[in-house]
């Protein structure tokens, strides 16, 4: 493998997160606190970003820094894994929301009780 093949693994790599995420240029460079400009051509294979870029890049598509130089073999398990972690969250999130509710309507009821007696 060469340098060249380590900067089309890694330009690859980000704009497929990045699609993954559905996650526009704007919006990527935006969380990662680089130029839109700066992004494409990263993407385009005509820039080497900085390590701290790097970091900040794997932050933004919620990765790990190694994952955007790893080949990509399987796309589908990539897919999956984006799904399956957006579920969770999903489900986390309707979770607290129930408990939320319930605290809520056993505050009224437990205030209601001290008021008829």
């Amino acid at each position: 493998m060469t340098g060249l093949d380590v900067r089309s693994i890694l330009s690859q790599n980000i704009k497929r997160f990045r699609e993954v995420r559905r996650f526009s240029q704007a919006e990527l460079a935006f969380g990662s606190g680089i130029s839109i400009p700066f992004l494409s051509d990263i993407e385009r294979e005509n820039k080497w970003p900085h390590p701290d870029t790097l970091a900040q890049i794997a932050t933004a598509l919620n990765i790990e820094v190694f994952e955007l130089f790893v080949p990509p073999t399987d796309t589908k398990k990539e897919s999956h894994t984006v799904i399956s972690q957006a579920v969770t969250e999903i489900l986390e999130a309707q979770k607290k929301a129930a408990e939320d509710i319930v605290q809520k309507y056993a505050h009224i009821e437990s205030a209601s009780a001290k008021s008829t007696t």
